[in-house]
């Protein structure tokens, strides 16, 4: 993945005062490119004619940018920001600057009719993924947005082996999938994976780090050596094959095949930035793109497992796969062996508190849907095996879970400990995926 390369253009007239206005863009543009998560390329010149028009389209083409701020410092003409979404076909934001105090009686900028005039020119043109902000600052909210889209496209996925067996509910079209996101799915065997071998000192390493770490009294030495040989192994071949972020099938070939499941090597590198879905879930992968690229950076796909309607909380749970850096450190952080025949090494604790968001991109009956939930972790006692949280929503747990089950989102969520609802809302328009949330 790479960062966003937002271009940003200023809109002027000279019937107004466009010398100031440009003098405005200068300074605010100047606090933009602080911002060092994104590459801004911003045009140095006011645009006023349709040739002005043609010269930054010219410029933004040769930056290869994702989206671009138009900026209307003044009011404009019309043909300006038609020709730069006709050219360049990426999503706008619309912004325009505070009015000034007036100087002798006159309006000095009128920039909210300047974006007035472009919103109603795009929209009866067809065009949707506009948004508008009227200020001194930029949208950071739209910047966020496009952070994760760009995420998504520029991220290079794979998936090995398939879904795990039965999960129908997790597949995914994967020309749909382009579509949607620009994302190729690359596929590895099983076998490419566990089969890679990685040098004896690296191992060692992780040998040590895992006694280090973690309480291993629950496993004997082959399957700390194995979940070690496992993390190093996998780094490798992450590597190797240039791929970003994978999603496994991770029963039950593993335990049967290699001899312990993936999920405590998935919780190690997890917590070291690498992303992975368990379970073959594609979608569930994408959605810990855009998390990460919102803020999160070790995001945990988790299950809606239990839920108490009387106390109004759920868990939310998985066997083994949670990032371990997001361990509560009070509990006993431990690897564990309580299914596939004591061949199911897996991570155990709590995880800490506080607030967190919930998100899925869902793709179901041709629809591609974001779901969204907000609420608050609290503190628990480690009384079961597994990674989980005990968790309060925003809303009653109950209407959660009915918003879950009729409309038929996947039985996995992507959890992290940020909250970013208006950039959702953002993000659905731009692509025009529906919003289902409580």
């Amino acid at each position: 993945m790479r960062k966003a390369r937002i271009g940003v253009c200023c809109l002027t007239r000279k019937t107004y005062d466009y010398q100031t206005a440009y003098a405005l863009y200068q300074e605010r543009t100047a606090e933009l490119v602080k911002d060092t998560s994104v590459d801004y390329c911003v045009y140095g010149e006011n645009v006023i004619e349709p040739e002005d028009a043609e010269k930054v389209i010219h410029y933004f083409e040769q930056q290869e940018i994702d989206a671009v701020v138009i900026v209307s410092a003044t009011f404009h003409l019309g043909h300006l920001a038609l020709m730069i979404n006709d050219a360049l076909k990426k999503p706008i934001l619309l912004w325009g600057f505070d009015e000034l105090p007036y100087n002798g009686g006159k309006i000095r900028l009128n920039a909210v009719c300047g974006v007035n005039l472009n919103a109603s020119n795009l929209y009866k043109a067809g065009v949707d993924n506009y948004c508008v902000t009227i200020g001194d600052t930029i949208d950071e909210n739209w910047v966020k947005a496009i952070k994760a889209m760009v995420a998504i496209h520029t991220t290079k996925i794979g998936i090995v082996g398939y879904r795990a067996q039965g999960f129908f509910n997790v597949g995914v079209d994967e020309l749909n999938l382009y579509k949607n996101t620009g994302l190729l799915v690359n596929h590895y065997e099983i076998s490419d994976l566990f089969k890679k071998q990685a040098d004896d000192e690296t191992v060692a390493r992780e040998i040590e780090c895992v006694k280090r770490e973690w309480n291993v009294e629950g496993i004997n030495d082959k399957q700390v050596e194995l979940v070690a040989r496992l993390v190093a192994s996998t780094e490798l071949f992450l590597k190797e094959k240039g791929v970003d972020a994978l999603a496994i099938r991770c029963w039950p070939e593993f335990a049967a095949t290699y001899g312990i499941s993936p999920c405590a090597m998935m919780s190690i590198l997890q917590s070291r930035g690498i992303l992975l879905a368990c379970e073959g879930d594609v979608e569930a992968l994408v959605s810990m793109i855009a998390v990460k690229a919102l803020g999160e950076p070790t995001p945990f796909m988790a299950d809606l497992s239990q839920v108490n309607f009387k106390d109004n909380y759920a868990l939310l749970w998985h066997c083994g796969v949670a990032p371990c850096n997001l361990w509560d450190k009070k509990c006993v952080r431990s690897l564990d062996t309580y299914f596939a025949g004591g061949k199911g090494v897996t991570a155990g604790f709590v995880l800490k508190d506080g607030d967190f968001s919930i998100f899925r991109i869902d793709t179901a009956r041709g629809k591609t849907r974001i779901f969204y939930e907000e609420g608050t972790a609290v503190p628990m006692e480690k009384l079961l095996t597994g990674t989980f949280a005990k968790v309060h929503f925003k809303h009653d747990v109950k209407d959660v879970l009915d918003v879950v089950v009729n409309t038929g989102v996947a039985h996995h969520v992507v959890m992290g400990y940020v909250q970013y609802e208006p950039v959702i809302k953002i993000l659905a328009k731009l692509t025009g995926w529906e919003i289902i949330k409580c």
